[in-house]
């Protein structure tokens, strides 16, 4: 499946720090140890409602995650997947009376293009279900053979006490994760599971629903295995970062790790688990249910700037959950000005300071909103007292550029845009 383009990223003078990110299974913050190669897995989307605004605070704690380590000097391997076959896509084509595929492959172009505009940094390889079958058949049958799978009516389970550190990444009670997977798309209740936590690997074909032909009969993947065989057939046995939002922690998150452990025999798959907080709107989390959804494709047609969406999602820590509000367009728009105009002087400060201020903090467990006060800083300075660094401009758009994201086009001093 193709990505989309990789936005242009300015050089920068030496070398970032090291990332220290919060790490959802021991519960701190922790340094990452990777090595010249990081390896990073995200989740990607069920394609049925892209791309609302906590997609977006999604996807941008990861683009900014790679930013840091590519600034650091690493290398990033980083695999996103698309859940292009699953019952929320089929419940949605019967309610629109539409193909499955058709909606699949128009919200994943829409996803494409949004990410695209917001400059998001696209996955070295982006992967969807459907063509990764055969990964997910073969490591079906690799569970088999590690007497990790038993059949209910010819659905194909994996038996979570064949992974014995099952629950160490949510750290959730035994009734808590049964009804967390009650409302994730899982069946705890099902008569004839072993136990009310053991996840769907194999569905067999139901009248009306897509299968495809596989030694268990014809059918279709469980949620959790499809992630598991395309980050094991991508990225190896053990990667570093493991991301999504805190609503894949449990059962998603869970099972796909037991997956991959009890198949490879390599613990731990992945090294560090980072979970993004949920947007809320109206009091409530972003979801589909609720219809309590802002799109980053409606607020570019109502003529939003991307830069001015992207500073909006970065006065948040990745760790905190916030309130979406109109207004918060507004301040970004006041600061995107400020930026504009401070970086289109002929001079100005200092800005070396400003580069360690915003590698630091970025370093930092992904701290966007002081990194972004930095900048203010910066900027004010600029404004109010000037400078007679006659490089710092050039070099402060290129922090803002590469560190952040932000493509600002400057303002010249006597008004004209650059």
């Amino acid at each position: 499946m193709q990505s989309w383009p990789a936005p242009a990223r300015s050089r920068l003078p030496g070398r970032g720090f090291p990332l220290r990110v919060f790490d959802t299974a021991t519960g701190s913050v922790r340094p990452l140890a990777a090595g010249p190669t990081a390896r990073m897995y995200v989740c990607g989307i069920t394609p049925y409602d892209a791309t609302h605004l906590g997609h977006a605070f999604t996807y941008l704690t990861y683009d900014l995650l790679a930013r840091v380590l590519l600034d650091a000097g690493h290398d990033v391997r980083y695999v996103q997947n698309v859940t292009d076959v699953d019952d929320p896509l089929f419940e949605r084509a019967r309610r629109d009376n539409q193909d499955w595929r058709e909606i699949a492959r128009n919200q994943i172009d829409l996803f494409r293009t949004d990410m695209a505009a917001l400059r998001i940094l696209p996955p070295t390889a982006y992967v969807g279900a459907v063509e990764s079958i055969p990964l997910v058949i073969e490591l079906i049958e690799k569970l088999h053979g590690r007497d990790a799978t038993y059949e209910v009516d010819r659905d194909i389970y994996f038996p979570i006490g064949a992974a014995p550190h099952f629950g160490e990444i949510s750290h959730l009670s035994h009734d808590m994760m049964v009804d967390r997977a009650a409302g994730n798309g899982g069946d705890p209740g099902r008569p004839g599971k072993r136990n009310p936590l053991d996840p769907l690997l194999w569905r067999a074909e139901r009248p009306g629903e897509p299968a495809w032909p596989s030694p268990f009969g014809p059918g279709r993947p469980g949620w959790h295995i499809e992630c598991a065989a395309i980050a094991l057939a991508h990225l190896g046995e053990r990667i570093d970062i493991q991301g999504g939002g805190t609503d894949l922690m449990f059962p998603h998150h869970e099972c796909g790790v037991a997956h991959a452990e009890v198949a490879s025999g390599v613990r731990p798959f992945a090294r560090t688990h980072v979970h993004t907080a949920m947007v809320h709107l109206d009091g409530h989390k972003m979801s589909k249910s609720r219809g309590n959804l802002e799109f980053v494709s409606r607020l570019l047609v109502r003529g939003v700037p991307p830069a001015v969406i992207r500073i909006a999602l970065l006065g948040h820590r990745h760790t905190a959950e916030w309130e979406w509000a109109p207004s918060l367009l507004d301040l970004a728009r006041e600061r995107l000005a400020r930026w504009q105009a401070a970086i289109g002087h002929e001079r100005g400060p200092d800005t070396r300071p400003l580069l360690d201020d915003v590698r630091r903090h970025l370093a930092d467990d992904l701290d966007a909103p002081s990194a972004v006060a930095a900048v203010d800083r910066w900027a004010g300075a600029a404004l109010s007292t000037g400078g007679d660094d006659p490089q710092a401009p050039a070099l402060a758009h290129a922090i803002i550029d590469s560190l952040l994201g932000v493509d600002v086009e400057p303002i010249m001093a006597g008004g004209s845009s650059v």
